[in-house]
């Protein structure tokens, strides 16, 4: 993997670069949406390339590997033979999953002993292990296994968990050097910088992960219950030590507010959740705020979903239209809302690129945070 910085706002931290993989090339800042279990839910993958415009999904190592698992993985060829992404994918490691399943896990120095959610079956992660997964699943960027901090952890959990982590990223790249691709291309392995919310050891994290050397590195533990000041914080002390010429990806973040302040922060390279989730659930992010599509107050709005929008959904369909499929269960709305979302997510992260370029980015990036933050 090859990372070209090529234009860094003069008025702030915001930065414009381009990523190159295997299967293709990524125009940072970029913006992952999330394909858990091999899909993106409610989109088709001709729609993540055509009308999205994706560069890059995500798959998720733990459902991956419980379901569909590694031999049909690696009888498929890998998860971009399989769910037929021929652009990058990044996998997680399952740390966060792990994390979440805290009434169903132990942790040791080894590993992670964790039991499926599907079926209560008892399952071993360790370094070694995960490594093993994310080769097999094939991603062009794999994650360093790691413990997520939860946001409210005082600081001797945290330190405690720190010290595991970074036991563990020894392990994880001394396997990752031990090993190749099962596919004939090139894959590359991030670190992940943890800490939770306190700067000494989010200094010390980024410090040892910096040290590694690795073709990128990400940030973790943030945007997992703690204030969104302090994830700020974090980022900026973070993004202070690590190197500026490898790409930086915020894990699991987030509104698109905290994605425009991450860019003026620095961050390269995003995902979550929200814009899908959140569209399923009815709610709409736009240029000028966030809707929910099951108010009344849609139900005779006839105009476009949005004006100069970025989806070719957004001047198809009116509001009306949208909040009445939402309000009779029509799976349509779902698929609508989602392609929505995703590209007025990916249409963000292209213009902030293009206003880092042209030099206007930090004051469109303060309207512009203003704008979407509002509740229509």
């Amino acid at each position: 993997m090859d990372f070209q910085l090529q234009y860094t706002d003069n008025n702030s931290q915001a930065r414009a670069g381009l990523i190159t993989t295997d299967h293709g090339q990524i125009e940072t800042p970029i913006f992952m949406p999330v394909g858990t279990q091999g899909a993106v839910k409610a989109v088709h993958m001709t729609e993540l390339k055509n009308d999205i415009h994706a560069q890059i999904i995500l798959g998720n190592t733990y459902h991956l590997y419980l379901r569909p698992g590694l031999e049909i993985l690696k009888q498929a060829g890998g998860l971009h033979k399989f769910n037929s992404w021929d652009k990058p994918i990044l996998t997680d490691s399952g740390g966060f999953q792990v994390f979440s399943l805290a009434e169903n896990r132990k942790l040791s120095e080894e590993g992670a002993v964790f039991r499926s959610h599907i079926d209560g079956s008892k399952h071993f992660f360790t370094p070694e292990s995960v490594m093993d997964i994310e080769r097999t699943i094939g991603a062009d960027i794999m994650m360093a296994f790691d413990e997520c901090t939860p946001g409210d952890a005082d600081y001797a959990y945290a330190k405690n968990s720190l010290d595991l982590t970074e036991k563990w990223l020894d392990r994880c790249i001394k396997r990752f050097d031990e090993t190749e691709c099962e596919y004939g291309y090139k894959q590359a392995l991030f670190p992940i910088v943890q800490g939770c919310v306190y700067t000494d050891l989010r200094k010390r994290a980024a410090e040892n992960v910096a040290s590694k050397g690795a073709e990128g590195n990400a940030i973790g533990g943030l945007a997992v219950g703690e204030p969104t000041e302090k994830m700020y914080e974090m980022i900026e002390v973070v993004n202070e030590i690590l190197p500026k010429n490898k790409p930086r990806y915020l894990m699991g973040v987030g509104t698109p507010a905290n994605i425009l302040e991450a860019i003026e922060r620095g961050v390269d390279m995003f995902d979550c959740i929200m814009p899908t989730r959140n569209g399923r659930n009815g709610q709409l992010f736009t240029k000028n705020g966030i809707m929910n599509m099951r108010n009344a107050k849609w139900a005779k709005d006839f105009s476009p979903i949005e004006q100069n929008g970025a989806s070719f959904v957004d001047t198809l369909y009116s509001k009306a239209y949208l909040r009445h499929l939402f309000i009779v269960d029509e799976i349509l709305a779902l698929q609508i809302a989602s392609i929505h979302n995703l590209t007025f997510y990916l249409w963000l992260v292209k213009e902030a690129r293009k206003r880092i370029i042209d030099g206007s980015f930090l004051s469109w990036n303060r309207e512009m945070v203003e704008n979407v933050s509002r509740r229509l």
